[in-house]
């Protein structure tokens, strides 16, 4: 019987190496939308966004994508486009709406060399092509099943922290998943990103300021 649990817990044990690895993998597979992290807090970062171009359509959170919305982006780099162009999946999707409430815009982040020479035209109906505008971010990471309980959640701890940091946001939010629907939510990375509306000098003042008070007491 003890045998019997060990070879038992050692099947389990390989299992859930196997599962964080095809996870890994997976998400190391895409192309991912480039950020530059300018302050980092556990959890926490303030990040800088380049310009984005998105395909995008209307979805609700909580159907988890079973709504046709990612179906319909899905078909879109597919090759349902004026092109008939096949185009490779990145990370993350962009949910950006009101994200406590379900009703966001899903969004999949075009490549960098589509997105430079022009990425075509939708063919799709709901389906339309839409830039998201760069800027600086703060974002809280965090595992688990994305949905409008847990983004709202996520949200107000992500609000708390920028209150102590002294960052004001946009009232808006959005979240971005990395991971396919077969991932173990323990395993999902997900974000919740707010545009801030602090310029860049006084973000970078701020960042400057904390790093020489934490020289200073160290």
């Amino acid at each position: 019987m003890k045998r019997a649990m060990i070879y038992i817990a050692g099947f389990l044990g390989v299992a859930l190496v196997g599962t964080f690895a095809l996870a890994m993998t997976t998400r190391a597979g895409y192309e991912s939308a480039e950020y530059k992290v300018i302050q980092s807090d556990n959890s926490f970062e303030v990040r800088e966004y380049p310009d984005l171009m998105l395909v995008a359509t209307d979805s609700k959170m909580d159907s988890q994508g079973r709504d046709g919305s990612f179906m319909r982006l899905f078909q879109y780099i597919s090759g349902a486009n004026e092109a008939e162009q096949k185009i490779a999946m990145t990370t993350p999707v962009f949910m950006e709406g009101e994200i406590g409430k379900s009703d966001v815009s899903m969004g999949f982040v075009m490549p960098k060399d589509v997105a430079a020479k022009g990425a075509p035209d939708p063919k799709g109906e709901g389906v339309k092509l839409r830039e998201r505008k760069g800027g600086r971010f703060a974002v809280v990471r965090f595992p688990g099943k994305l949905d409008s309980k847990l983004a709202k959640e996520k949200e107000t701890e992500l609000r708390e922290w920028m209150k102590s940091q002294g960052l004001e946001g946009e009232e808006s939010a959005e979240a971005a998943g990395y991971d396919p629907p077969f991932t173990p939510a323990a395993l999902r990375r997900n974000e919740i990103l707010i545009r801030l509306k602090t310029s860049v000098e006084e973000t970078e003042k701020g960042v400057s300021e904390s790093s020489s008070e934490t020289a200073q007491d160290s």
